[in-house]
């Protein structure tokens, strides 16, 4: 019987061996350069993330406006264009890479060169936009509020008094008046640009509602005012008061005059009824009818004079257990109070008349 022995044939000849490998090493070493590469064009653009443009000084800060629709190319030019980054095309990379350049939010933003480019990318994508701070003192006016709005840039005076003067936007709010007088709590506040009129006074309102809790409601009707009336007469009490804790002591001669029918006769009430009013109150303007004339008028004008702060509306709901029924100015802030018309008489001759 004959056998045949059959032997293994390598698959590869050395010389094949000896070619695989040399491919295997290029491909290698190419992938390490293009690794190498990559890892310090990386580097590289997280150096550029970390460091501001102009990183020495204090460098002025720019306004960055971004507009709706507005392009993430455009947006790292505008920012080269103002000098707060350095390479628009690595912004717009280190964007891409992190997922952002389609997050960028629109406003009006307040930068500066020393931000790094990887903070300047945080603030537009988390939409950190400039914000403009409007204050409101206790007893401003809607005329005033509305020119204190138009200072602080954000809209003119006659778009805020319209839209605080729109009978279906003051329902809308459910306050049964005719315009937002009273209603707009005197405190800070912080828009951004191009804030509305009426987002402006629905933070006001909203304000005034916080703070006009249901505790104090339930206070007006137990004694016998709606709160329109409490902030009306918060408004007077605001006007009346040069020192604060007077406060308390003013609103008792306002509750002991209204229980009693007499007329309020304050003069706050009776300017705020005149037009262009010249701050000289005259004996004419006192004769002159007006629905806020309270020397011709019994009980309360029809509407607040004034928006008033929590103290003058806590004065309005809690007044001082007095008898007074009248008060004067000593000119030095305070008021002297009287329980009788011939002690107010001689309070005035001694505080007002003689000097």
């Amino acid at each position: 019987m004959n056998v045949t022995f059959l032997t293994a044939t390598p698959s590869h000849r050395p010389g094949e061996r000896n070619r695989l490998k040399k491919w295997t090493g290029i491909i290698l070493v190419f992938g390490l350069l293009a690794l190498t590469a990559g890892w310090l064009a990386y580097a590289d653009l997280m150096h550029f993330a970390d460091t501001p443009a102009e990183a020495g000084g204090r460098p002025k800060k720019k306004v960055v406006a971004i507009e709706k629709g507005q392009n993430f190319r455009q947006t790292a030019l505008q920012l080269q264009s103002l000098q707060l980054i350095d390479h628009p095309f690595k912004f717009r990379l280190l964007a891409r890479l992190q997922g952002k350049d389609k997050q960028i939010q629109a406003g009006e933003y307040l930068l500066s060169a020393d931000m790094p480019p990887g903070d300047i990318l945080e603030v537009l994508v988390n939409g950190k936009v400039r914000l403009y701070k409007v204050t409101v003192p206790e007893g401003s006016t809607l005329k005033q509020i509305a020119i204190i709005v138009e200072n602080a840039g954000l809209v003119t005076r006659t778009a805020f008094l319209g839209a605080a003067a729109d009978a279906d936007f003051v329902r809308e709010k459910g306050i049964d008046a005719g315009n937002f007088e009273g209603y707009l709590f005197p405190e800070t506040y912080f828009f951004p640009k191009n804030t509305t009129a009426r987002e402006i006074i629905t933070a006001m309102v909203d304000r005034l509602w916080s703070v006009f809790t249901d505790t104090w409601k339930k206070r007006a009707a137990d004694i016998g005012l709606s709160v329109h009336q409490v902030l009306t007469l918060a408004s007077i009490i605001e006007k009346e008061t040069g020192v604060p804790s007077e406060r308390p002591t003013i609103s008792s001669v306002f509750h002991n005059r209204l229980r009693r029918g007499m007329r309020l006769e304050t003069d706050p009430t009776v300017i705020y009824g005149i037009d262009d009013f010249d701050g000289n109150l005259t004996r004419k303007h006192l004769t002159t009818p007006t629905p806020y004339n309270t020397y011709l008028i019994s009980g309360l004008p029809p509407g607040p004079i004034a928006n008033p702060g929590r103290a003058a509306i806590e004065a309005a709901l809690y007044p001082a257990d007095t008898a007074y029924l009248y008060f004067v100015s000593k000119k030095d802030g305070t008021h002297q109070f009287s329980t009788t018309l011939a002690d107010h008489n001689r309070a005035i001759l001694t505080y007002q008349l003689k000097k």
